[in-house]
């Protein structure tokens, strides 16, 4: 471990982050939905390989107890420890809302359509109803604890604007403060932003190491987040027996 050094092996994980993406984006000259799924498919790859054990990431529907269902989402970071998985088979995969940390929508190019049709997912996931039990210990049980805040963000390679990360980016992004608003993304060749809760304003970051630096943030997010509710998989039992 001599020539070892934090500064070396976090060159290394970017290299191997940044070419995973670029690979995707620049060799897969097929049809656009092909390249997209592509570009989809790296970006959970890398999620995979990151994230702690705790979390999984995977395209999904999202579900409540009261049958209510989100659109289909790019990528879904939930929690797999504590929640059952409601449905499985091949290419769709159904998520009890109460599992869920984050969504993100991904895209090849970022402009104002795509910001706005990722408001538009988000928002679908986190209008769903989620339930939460008491948490039992041994000396009895605590309070229900209110479930988590659903991080929503977009993920591409590059912009279409002539300034990537300037003021067309911002306005987009302010068009919704409230429950499709986009906490968070990153554009693989510029940057990554995020929303500052406290001085409720974007936070724009021109880096070059983007991708690995979004990903870091976005760990230290779930941090903060600890685990999500005691999920009542009662609720869902009794669709079980309805026709």
């Amino acid at each position: 471990m001599k020539d070892c050094s934090l500064s070396k092996i976090f060159s290394s994980i970017h290299s191997s982050i940044q070419n995973e993406l670029e690979i995707s984006y620049k060799n897969m000259n097929y049809h656009p939905v092909v390249k997209g799924d592509s570009t989809e498919k790296a970006w959970l790859k890398i999620f995979q390989n990151y994230l702690p054990e705790r979390y999984q990431a995977t395209r999904a529907h999202v579900v409540d107890s009261k049958n209510n269902f989100s659109e289909q989402i790019d990528i879904v970071i939930f929690d797999r420890q504590y929640s059952p998985i409601l449905f499985k088979f091949n290419e769709v995969t159904i998520l009890p809302a109460e599992s869920v940390y984050a969504v993100f929508e991904v895209k090849q190019k970022v402009d104002s359509d795509a910001i706005s049709y990722a408001q538009k997912k988000i928002e679908s996931v986190r209008k769903l109803f989620r339930t939460s039990l008491p948490i039992p210990h041994a000396g009895g049980e605590y309070e229900p604890k209110d479930p988590p805040y659903i991080s929503g963000g977009i993920l591409a390679f590059e912009s279409d604007w002539q300034t990537p990360l300037g003021k067309s980016l911002e306005k987009s992004l302010n068009k919704r403060k409230d429950v499709g608003v986009l906490d968070l993304g990153c554009i693989l060749s510029h940057g990554y932003f995020s929303y500052n809760q406290k001085k409720k304003k974007y936070e724009i970051f021109n880096k070059k190491e983007s991708a690995t630096l979004f990903l870091f943030y976005f760990i230290s997010q779930l941090q903060l987040k600890a685990t999500v509710s005691m999920i009542d998989i009662k609720t869902y039992s009794k669709w079980l027996c309805k026709k």
